[in-house]
């Protein structure tokens, strides 16, 4: 061991004639400890909701969305999508259509974003269609993948629920022979009151009519607040609508809630619904034209190159210039510097409390040298430099550091590791979508902490391992 080290490790241990002296020392060790676990646990809780947050949104939303920048849809995607998907780090692509619609049910409306989708391109690019909760996300599959139903039972002589003469019922010629042999009703039969099978407020009717409406998925935020549930019928209003001989009128269709969806974002749980691809263009009078093209990558963290490459490429093999390619970085950019600022900002004033433990530190070093004054006299006279009386008590102010540092990280991480594994902390999930407070340590944070505290710590022992140094020894033993 190093001469100054082996006399610093004596101070610390040696008994002090001021009790107070070894109190403040023991306050320094303290507040650095304290310090240094409460950083490693902030950091731990904001690491732990930007993971948790990146998660929902990546499982909620493409890595990367490919657009007009003048908005004029996209014509021909299909080749255009099939092109893209073989591009570098291109996982999955899909078609999407997003416009703004008023959705209502009866006195209550709610503003939403509608997205019109193929659910089998978009269960490889996001996760939205498995947060259905309620009701079931496979009505959305086309007319086409879908096993049609069979056709309601039918009794002989009696016409179908709609009123219409169909192919079901009886063959002419039975119908006729039972026609004539059944009385004709009187005028007034006829005229006062039709049968149940004739009448459009029939409840197969009603049921026959809501089976035929094309699905919709809700928010569940946005179901409550208009009172839907899984069969209701919603009223969708495009504003776009269109033009007739009285002007400009509000396109509109009826559609059956068929599921409602919970991804644990209060904005997409509340304002976002879910329908097909060909409803959507037949709402909002398109054609066969899409609004973006969603991709989702192997790596998240390439998606800004990723997305000049889809730029490019969609001009070249589309012959049109002005797409446009956005990342999920970038459609999130105010939320995650909001949470790095957090992060700054929790880091600095949590700081504090070590810069506090540092101060102890000095006033405790201050102290010592006071009490050690005819020590360093004596060392000195004996021939110790006075470089070495400087290193004795940066040892023993570093010292004090790296035992607080060492304390707060095993403290810090042990905590971090309960909260996490048995969630401690319960919140509420109406409001921040998650019922516990999420802890996600990293060794990064501990190693940047352990090198700030101790760097403050060797900060403080600067001034008194100086004014240790300056001590002479003929004053510090006239009097002896």
């Amino acid at each position: 061991m190093r001469f100054e080290l082996f006399v610093a490790t004596r101070y610390l241990r040696a008994k002090r004639r001021q009790a107070f002296i070894g109190i403040i020392t023991a306050i320094s060790i303290a507040g650095v400890a304290a310090g240094v676990a409460s950083l490693i646990i902030a950091l731990a809780i904001n690491n732990g909701f930007r993971q948790d947050l990146q998660q929902r949104l990546l499982g909620s939303t493409a890595h990367v969305s490919l657009l007009r920048v003048e908005s004029d849809g996209i014509r021909d995607w299909r080749p255009l999508l099939e092109k893209l998907s073989t591009q570098p780090h291109v996982v999955a692509a899909a078609p999407a259509i997003y416009e703004q619609v008023l959705i209502s049910r009866g006195p209550r409306a709610r503003g939403a974003v509608l997205k019109g989708m193929l659910p089998q391109y978009e269960r490889k690019v996001s996760d939205l269609l498995k947060t259905v909760s309620v009701g079931s996300a496979q009505a959305l599959d086309e007319p086409s993948t879908v096993a049609p139903a069979p056709p309601p039972a039918v009794r002989a002589g009696t016409p179908p629920a709609d009123g219409s003469d169909e192919s079901m019922g009886p063959t002419p010629a039975t119908s006729n022979s039972k026609a004539a042999d059944k009385p004709a009703p009187s005028e007034a039969e006829g005229s006062v009151r039709p049968t149940p099978a004739e009448s459009p407020d029939d409840l197969a009717s009603v049921q026959q009519r809501q089976a035929a409406m094309p699905p919709i998925i809700l928010g569940k935020d946005m179901a409550e607040q208009i009172g839907a549930t899984v069969g209701s019928v919603v009223l969708v209003t495009s504003p776009q609508g269109e033009l007739t001989p009285f002007g400009m009128v509000p396109k509109y269709i009826r559609f059956r809630v068929a599921g409602i969806f919970n991804s644990g974002f209060f904005d997409y749980d509340s304002s976002w619904a879910f329908t097909r691809l060909s409803d959507a263009q037949q709402l909002f009078g398109l054609g066969d034209l899409i609004s973006v093209l969603e991709f989702k990558l192997d790596d998240i963290y390439q998606a800004n190159p990723v997305a000049r490459q889809l730029e490019q490429a969609a001009d070249l093999i589309s012959g049109r210039h002005g797409f446009m390619a956005t990342s999920w970085s970038d459609q999130n950019k105010a939320l995650f510097r909001a949470l790095r600022l957090e992060r700054v900002v929790t880091f600095i004033t949590i700081g504090l409390i070590v810069f506090v433990a540092a101060l102890n530190i000095l006033i405790s070093l201050i102290m010592m040298v006071m009490e050690k004054t005819k020590d360093i006299a004596v060392l000195m006279s004996l021939g110790t430099k006075k470089a070495q009386i400087r290193r004795i008590f940066i040892a023993q102010g570093v010292l004090i550091g790296v035992l607080g540092t060492a304390i707060g990280l095993v403290l810090g991480y042990a905590l971090s590791w309960a909260g996490g594994h048995y969630h401690f902390i319960s919140l509420s999930p109406e409001v921040y979508s998650i019922d516990y407070v999420p802890f996600a340590p990293r060794a990064t944070d501990g190693v940047i902490v352990a090198l700030v505290s101790i760097g403050i710590s060797f900060v403080a022992t600067i001034y008194p391992s100086w004014s240790a140094a300056r001590i002479l020894p003929a004053e510090a033993l006239r009097y002896e």
